[in-house]
């Protein structure tokens, strides 16, 4: 989504310097050898998490592998023991930049980059893929579930990619397919090879980056916009840069956002100083279809009716995530969190009296979208104190 040097990871509360969608490299390194598809359409079912999409696979007696699936990104990445299981041994240098994060002890350290044999989405073949080694462990413990990589842009070069939210599936054709798909289509720009489409922002336009590896509706860069706020902006979530971790400001602006001929009315915004995107929130509305052929992306919906994005919903806290406990990373000002002296690092054991384990991505979600107070268990030393946070809506 942004430039490595400026690069922001929003919501997770992970220690990374690079995220999902957040890296912009050359484009021609990270592209697969070749790709190979055996059947004229590949469907495959797409899990959605929060506004994160999650396709999984199998090819040989390992696996099943997970994947995020992130459009806004450049470059591959895959897990430690991905790499080595499928590595091309002697392989020339994959021309990736140098990547690099933030470790849980503070250094900044670069990821290796190697050349895999291959990736398989169900008929879908890619071979001699580059990529970066990266350990999902921090993301596999937010999500819930084993995160084996994250599928970047190039990935799909020589394919047709949609992304069905409505009907949770993902669809690979070929690259050079003459059917095509229902919807509105609208020209992608980008140099480096992300898919960059020009939106209307209350009669503005905006360049947005389009990005499935974003839980946001709008990532924003407000300088040179004249916007009217109808909630605000306030520190909304844990975000982590070069210089350290800061609470970004969210808002709701009162200009309408419009996107392919679709309205979204009063959209919700995240401020940053970096490239824009439009995000999972948006997207998971429509069926979206990447033709890099073509240098095209298609919008279809069944209703042209207004898309609402709802109230934000918090007790105020963001989490760094272990299956024992959650540490706490950033906690919002003038919230109940504050309120009830909640600190950064403080441990959390237990929620409405479960363990932590047994609330999983999805479901600590919804509890924070319909519940009226959340229970918290603090860990201090060796004993447990259950502490209640109202639920408040942290953009209106």
């Amino acid at each position: 989504m942004k430039r490595l040097s400026r690069c922001v990871l929003v919501a997770l509360g992970l220690l990374l310097l690079f995220a999902a969608g957040c890296q912009i490299a050359p484009r021609d390194p990270s592209r697969p050898g070749r790709t190979k598809l055996s059947a004229p359409l590949v469907v495959l079912p797409m899990e959605q998490l929060g506004n994160y999409v999650v396709v999984s696979a199998k090819w040989d007696r390992h696996g099943p592998y997970h994947f995020l699936v992130d459009t806004g990104s450049t470059v591959i990445h895959v897990s430690p023991e991905l790499a080595e299981r499928y590595r091309v041994k002697n392989a020339p240098p994959t021309g990736i930049p140098p990547v690099q994060v933030r470790s849980a002890s503070g250094d900044i350290v670069t990821l290796p980059s190697a050349v895999i044999e291959e990736i398989r989405l169900g008929d879908a073949r890619f071979e001699d893929v580059p990529v970066v080694v990266y350990d999902c462990a921090a993301l596999s413990a937010h999500f819930g579930i084993k995160i084996d990589g994250l599928l970047g842009f190039p990935l799909f070069r020589d394919t047709r990619l949609t992304l069905d939210y409505p009907q949770h599936r993902l669809i690979l054709a070929p690259g050079k397919s003459n059917a095509l798909p229902p919807g509105t289509p609208v020209a992608y720009t980008g140099a480096r090879g992300a898919p960059v489409i020009p939106v209307q922002l209350g009669g503005q336009s905006v360049p947005v980056l389009l990005d499935s590896g974003s839980d946001a509706a709008l990532n924003l860069n407000p300088a040179g916009l004249a916007l009217t706020y109808a909630a605000p902006p306030r520190p909304a979530v844990l975000v982590g840069t070069l210089s350290g971790d800061h609470l970004q400001e969210s808002a709701r602006v009162a200009e309408p956002l419009e996107v392919a001929g679709y309205t979204v009315p009063a959209p919700i915004i995240y401020l940053n100083e970096s490239l824009n995107a439009l995000g999972g929130e948006v997207l998971r509305n429509f069926s979206v279809t990447f033709d890099q052929t073509r240098k095209t992306v298609t919008f279809h919906r069944e209703s042209r009716a207004p898309i609402t994005v709802p109230a934000k919903r918090s007790t105020g806290l963001s989490f760094n995530k272990t299956p024992a406990y959650w540490r706490v990373a950033g906690v919002v000002p003038d919230s109940p969190a504050t309120w009830a002296g909640v600190q950064d690092g403080d441990l959390v054991s237990r929620i409405n009296g479960e363990p932590v384990a047994q609330w999983g991505f999805e479901r600590y979600a919804h509890l924070i979208a319909t519940a009226e107070a959340v229970t918290y268990t603090f860990l201090r030393g060796n004993e447990e104190a259950p502490r209640t946070l109202s639920v408040f809506l942290l953009v209106p």
